[in-house]
């Protein structure tokens, strides 16, 4: 099982694919507020399903490395977080 360090938020990625293009002129073209781009590049909003695809589409990657790249920085955000123990359930651990 391999282990995450503390991935970068897809904003940050999205900012570096993104170079000198204005926050302005990226919204217009996804179709989204310039307000809501700019939650995303600044890692205080994620990349949704919808927002990945559009990523996909006008970035000409694909909308699963979007989705993934959020998911793996929420799961790690989560992980951090503190919690209560859970018993594993040994009757499911040989079913297979």
């Amino acid at each position: 099982m391999t282990s995450m360090h503390n991935p970068a938020h897809p904003g940050l990625v999205l900012r570096e694919y993104l170079g000198d293009l204005s926050v302005t002129t990226v919204a217009e073209r996804l179709g989204v507020t310039r307000a809501a781009l700019s939650r995303i590049l600044n890692g205080h909003a994620g990349i949704s399903s919808e927002m990945a695809v559009l990523l996909g589409e006008a970035l000409g990657t694909s909308a699963e490395m979007w989705a993934i790249m959020q998911a793996r920085y929420d799961l790690w955000q989560a992980k951090q977080k503190p919690h209560r123990k859970i018993d594993t359930f040994p009757e499911l651990l040989h079913a297979a």
